[in-house]
């Protein structure tokens, strides 16, 4: 395969010598996580650690874009192999275990867990040893993405971790569609190609899909 040729349409978008040096944590790899694993596959990400302790289930085939003979296995399994059917040549590790303190985040991590308190500890953890984080939230059809990648957003992130008590009533899985995620997904990937090129990142951007509204804080 001409890789010169794979990735010629997105050569002045992302940074080939760059997204090299990219060693990428993917926490959570449900609705968005998944997403997001994938775009960073055909992307040609080298190396990807993808972290998550559930099995796929049925409402995941079409929340979440699973495939029908993923059922039960680990979400981290099926992603990892769909992953390598983009890109054969990715370096890709499935961790089928919740995140830990002391795991190796590499330099850029995705944070796709659906708790505020799992969000907490994992910022905390990661905070002083990676160079890119971004973290996606979404209730239905509005999207939240935090990017922390420079001053005002290592400042900014640690402000919206409430405490679970004060987070949204409503289970964040009860109403979920995969266009929902695949496009929260796409907005994190678009901020981790403008750090990719050194270009300014938005550190909080709400879109609501329904009202047809995107807010940057």
């Amino acid at each position: 395969m001409n890789t010169n040729e794979r990735f010629s349409r997105q050569r002045d978008i992302v940074p080939a010598d760059r997204l090299a040096e990219c060693q990428i944590t993917v926490v959570g790899v449900g609705a968005i996580g998944r997403q997001v694993a994938l775009q960073l596959a055909a992307m040609g990400g080298p190396t990807l650690t993808l972290i998550d302790f559930d099995t796929v289930e049925e409402s995941n085939i079409a929340s979440q874009g699973f495939r029908e003979r993923d059922l039960g296995r680990p979400k981290v399994e099926a992603t990892a192999e769909a992953c390598l059917e983009i890109n054969s040549r990715l370096d890709v590790t499935a961790l089928n275990e919740r995140f830990r303190r002391r795991t190796q985040p590499g330099n850029a991590l995705f944070c796709c867990v659906d708790k505020i308190d799992a969000r907490r500890l994992i910022w905390e953890a990661v905070k002083d040893r990676i160079a890119f984080f971004a973290d996606g939230r979404m209730t239905a059809e509005v999207i939240r993405i935090l990017t922390a990648c420079d001053t005002a957003g290592q400042q900014h992130c640690p402000t919206t971790l409430f405490t679970p008590e004060e987070a949204f009533a409503g289970s964040c899985t009860s109403k979920m569609t995969v266009l929902a995620a695949s496009i929260a997904a796409g907005l994190m990937i678009s901020q981790f190609s403008r750090w990719l090129r050194r270009l300014p990142v938005e550190k909080d951007q709400t879109l609501n899909l329904l009202a047809g509204e995107l807010t940057c804080a």
